[in-house]
């Protein structure tokens, strides 16, 4: 089924109208607002192109509707739905600065103070495995010789682990913002950095698939086919000018007029 993008905007922002606080209404203007016979007016939303009923303004702040130039037409098409596309992988790379971020100060956390947590952690782990009836490790190590292998990590390499998550937090936040404002290069870096984790992806999944593992992959699996295809990156389908042609020909005053729908599609919404 086939979303509509304008519609999803227009209930989230409302109808993009003009010409509601014009005194008149002329021949000229037919193409944005129209006056029927009762005396009511239908104005025309410039992004989803219903016609929507309006009275006339009691107090009208201006003589007549604005013109074409006067006019700041809102995204619609393809790139309104890239927006929102874009921004949807945005927030998902939000959620990635988090967790990496929080999971970096905790390595950060751990390996400066590991020396003062060990005796309070070991009492902690003991009392669990003896709570729980005994060695907890489904098989494997237990609590106690997994917190053990932590402890005896050197520090240098609990600081190099630290300064990668957040590193890779701080590059997932560049992402982040350069999609939600639609930046190119930031389409090109993510497509990137998000090809590069596939690799330890896969192989994660090949030791022990789960739920979680399978959803991450196809996630990125789909970001990547999105960037590649839709945002014809690396000149496919024919790169950065059809991509430019494209927005081109979807938005502007041009777009409004080919869209302009006939009195037969009047309708309120």
């Amino acid at each position: 089924m086939k979303v509509g993008y304008e519609l999803l905007g227009c209930a989230l922002h409302g109808h993009a109208l003009v010409g509601t606080d014009a005194a008149t209404v002329r021949d000229a203007d037919a193409l944005l607002v129209r006056e029927d016979t009762a005396g009511l007016r239908w104005h025309r939303c410039l992004r989803c192109d219903a016609w929507v009923p309006r009275g006339v303004p009691p107090q009208p702040a201006r003589d007549t509707v604005p013109g074409e130039d006067e006019i700041e037409v809102p995204l619609r098409g393809r790139p309104l739905r890239d927006r929102y596309v874009l921004r949807l992988i945005a927030l998902d790379r939000a959620l990635h600065v988090v967790g990496l971020a929080l999971l970096g100060t905790v390595v950060l956390l751990f390996a400066a103070y590991r020396e003062a947590w060990g005796p309070t952690a070991a009492q902690i782990l003991g009392i669990l495995q003896a709570t729980l009836g005994g060695p907890v490790g489904h098989g494997g190590p237990t609590l106690l010789v997994e917190a053990e292998r932590a402890f005896e990590v050197p520090a240098r390499t609990l600081y190099g682990l630290a300064a990668v998550l957040i590193a890779y937090a701080v590059l997932e936040a560049v992402e982040a913002v350069g999609l939600w404002y639609a930046k190119r290069w930031a389409e090109y870096l993510t497509f990137v950095a998000t090809t590069v984790l596939l690799v330890p992806e896969v192989w994660e999944l090949t030791h022990g698939p789960t739920p979680t593992k399978i959803l991450a992959l196809l996630v990125n699996l789909a970001v990547v086919v999105y960037l590649l295809v839709a945002k014809r990156l690396f000149g496919l389908r024919g790169g950065g000018r059809a991509e430019a042609a494209e927005r081109a020909h979807d938005t502007g005053w041009a777009a409004v007029e080919r869209a302009g729908p006939g009195t037969d599609r009047l309708t309120a919404r």
